[in-house]
């Protein structure tokens, strides 16, 4: 249980990887305990009839509730009423297989670095937490013995240059920034030539945090991909969507326009810290067919890990006794 950030890269799994795997787990339930919280809450006192349509409705109420979203929790409801189990103790073991394949939904659940240098372009909205995430990322990949370059193409938001560098001196990563208002497409495409010229393994490219209504900022995100796309055939081999989790449904929604943009690759989803909707990787699975590859649990380097479908269901449904 729990996947490794080695197997995320594809690497061997360290002999080693037990106790980091626990303690994973156990931040995770924590990051979920909201959700968990409004699950067993709504449950307490559910009763199971396969015939009793209010029984049904309950539970549907229930997974709403957790931020499910609609579309999801009508596939879980067809999805059981089809198996028709016999007992409650039944209703949860399907409804945790339910949710992990609804979670895990066809993509590769890895990160691509079979290709020297990897670029990894990472979007999303203001605030959910980007450039802390990429601080994070070049750490644990760098970790793995691969060299990183930051490239910071926000060139918008005050210190967002500095903060990156921060986080690559700490990372041991090689940086290429701009001056605040410069060209993000001329910072990416520098980038490249720079971790081709040194190279790099892996190249991550930050930008601009925008609202998915702001056209101009959007169509300039699109630009930033095309020139990497034309820098270095087949890049990026990862796009990135970061979606804070404490937005649910509406980080759905902005992730829904992004996606129209730039064909995200996969989702890292931040600030699963206790607050968080949980529900919303099902949503995420369901409607947009993303796979969550990485999660913020916290604030330390250690709190940014794979995502494993499994685990979440298991963190989700748990009782806070375990």
């Amino acid at each position: 249980m729990t996947t490794s950030f080695a197997e995320l890269l594809g690497d061997e799994e360290p002999a080693d990887e037990g106790d980091a795997r626990r303690r994973r787990f156990s931040r995770l339930r924590s990051g979920l305990t909201s959700s968990r919280k409004a699950l067993g809450r709504g449950l307490t006192g559910w009763r199971y009839d396969p015939d009793d349509l209010e029984a049904w409705e309950g539970l549907e109420d229930v997974l709403i509730a957790a931020d499910c979203g609609v579309p999801p929790t009508k596939e879980i409801i067809d999805r059981l009423e089809a198996q028709r189990p016999k007992t409650n103790e039944d209703v949860m073991v399907a409804l945790s297989a339910t949710i992990t394949d609804i979670a895990s939904p066809a993509g590769e659940p890895h990160l691509d670095v079979s290709h020297k240098p990897a670029v990894f372009l990472i979007v999303g909205v203001n605030g959910a937490g980007k450039t802390t995430s990429i601080g994070k990322l070049s750490y644990r990949i760098a970790e793995s013995g691969r060299s990183v370059l930051v490239a910071a193409a926000d060139t918008y938001r005050a210190a967002a240059g500095e903060q990156l560098e921060v986080w690559a001196q700490r990372a041991g990563a090689d940086f290429v920034g701009s001056t605040r208002g410069g060209d993000p497409g001329a910072v990416a495409f520098d980038a490249i030539d720079a971790a081709v010229a040194r190279d790099h393994d892996v190249v991550l490219v930050d930008t601009a945090g925008r609202l998915h209504t702001q056209a101009d900022l959007m169509e300039e995100l699109l630009k930033v991909r095309r020139v990497i796309t034309t820098k270095l055939e087949g890049a990026p081999h990862e796009t990135l969507l970061v979606i804070d989790a404490t937005t649910g449904q509406n980080g759905l929604r902005q992730a829904e326009l992004f996606q129209e943009v730039v064909e995200a690759s996969g989702v890292i989803l931040t600030k699963l810290d206790g607050t968080a909707k949980g529900g919303v990787v099902l949503a995420i699975g369901q409607e947009l067919e993303l796979p969550v590859k990485l999660v913020g649990v916290g604030e330390g380097v250690e709190d940014l890990q794979p995502f494993d479908a499994q685990e979440f269901a298991e963190a989700l449904l748990g009782s806070d006794e375990e």
